[in-house]
């Protein structure tokens, strides 16, 4: 079991909800290439330390971050994505738990929005949480 596994379970989530909104999705190491005036979101798995907690080595704790970054025309403000921002929130609430045959990831904290950041002809806002997922 793995990062890659995680990444995935949570990829297959935003992507139904995204789909429902016609959003598009740059996932990591995907070529993409957005519209000059499209709204999209960029998504990341941020995998941190990977422990085991037993002495004999047979247990593995999986956590990290996982990121969706919301892109969007410059100069209309940050109220679309920050919108979009607290509806990630509800698909991803705490303690949410994903399976993929016996494994499973759990969402441990809130989503937190970041601060929005203004390119030449986009502005971007971030929202995040962090996970775990126990494997034996």
């Amino acid at each position: 079991m793995s990062h890659k596994i995680i990444r995935s379970l949570f990829e297959q989530r935003l992507a139904a909800w995204a789909g429902a909104r016609n959003l598009r999705i740059a996932y990591q190491g995907v070529s993409f290439s957005p519209s000059p005036d499209e709204t999209y979101l960029a998504a990341f798995t941020l995998p941190a330390g990977t422990s085991a907690n037993t002495l004999a080595g047979d247990h593995r704790v999986y956590t990290g971050v996982f990121q969706v970054n919301i892109i969007t025309p410059a100069g209309n403000g940050a109220g679309d994505a920050e919108g979009l921002a607290d509806e990630l929130a509800d698909l991803f609430p705490v303690y949410l738990r994903l399976s993929q045959a016996d494994f499973r990831v759990m969402v441990l904290t809130p989503v937190e929005p970041g601060p929005a950041v203004q390119a030449d002809n986009t502005l971007a806002v971030s929202a995040s949480f962090q996970y775990r997922a126990d494997a034996d």
